[in-house]
Order: C-alpha cells, then structure tokens, then sequence
C-alpha cells in the first residue's frame, strides 16, 4: 500500500524479494568474475585457460540476458533467438582463428 512523504507525493514501499533478487545476481556475477581472475593469475596460458574464459564469459552474458534483460521471462524461442547464433559466432571465430594459424604455418 502506498504512502504519502511530507511533499505529498506518493511513496511506493521496497519490494524485498526484487532487491535480493538484484543482490543474488550481483553475487553471482562476482563469483564468476573471482573464478576468473584467480584462473587469469594461475593457470599457464594455452587453449585449455582460453576455452575456460569463453566459457565463463558465456556464462555471465547468458545471466546478464536472463536477468537484466529480462529474457528469462520471455519465451524460450526469443532466447534461444540471441544464444544459439552466439555460440556459432564463437566457434566461427574459433574455426577462423585455427585456419589462419593452419595458413600461416604452411607459408613458414
């Protein structure tokens, strides 16, 4: 119910449940990024850490969509829309990356 502040305009109370909802979000989004970050410092660079770091870049754009975006709300074909044709712009790039390497040796 709302209520009045003394400039008479109306105040609508907090909703609880959407600001843990935001917390819970921000939380994992930085437990994501920690994983990172620590991977970044630890691991010896090679295609596994590269796999590792695209995969939890994935990760955190498909839960920056789902939640801010709101598109958990929406239909599964409007998000398989978005996600699907990124997964296949990740492995062309992949592919790309590969093959130049591939061409680039055979010059050598």
């Amino acid at each position: 119910m709302a209520q009045e502040n003394k400039n008479g305009l109306e105040v609508i109370p907090r909703d609880s449940a959407k600001i843990k909802k935001i917390w819970m979000t921000a939380l994992i989004l930085l437990v994501v990024t920690a994983v990172e970050f620590l991977l970044a410092f630890t691991m010896e660079r090679g295609m596994l850490l590269y796999i590792i770091f695209i995969v939890l870049t994935i990760v955190k754009a498909k839960y920056i969509m789902m939640e801010f975006m709101h598109l958990g709300d929406e239909v599964k074909p409007l998000f398989y829309s978005i996600i699907v044709p990124l997964i296949f712009l990740i492995w062309l790039i992949i592919a790309l990356f590969k093959e130049g390497a591939e061409i680039f040796l055979m010059r050598w």
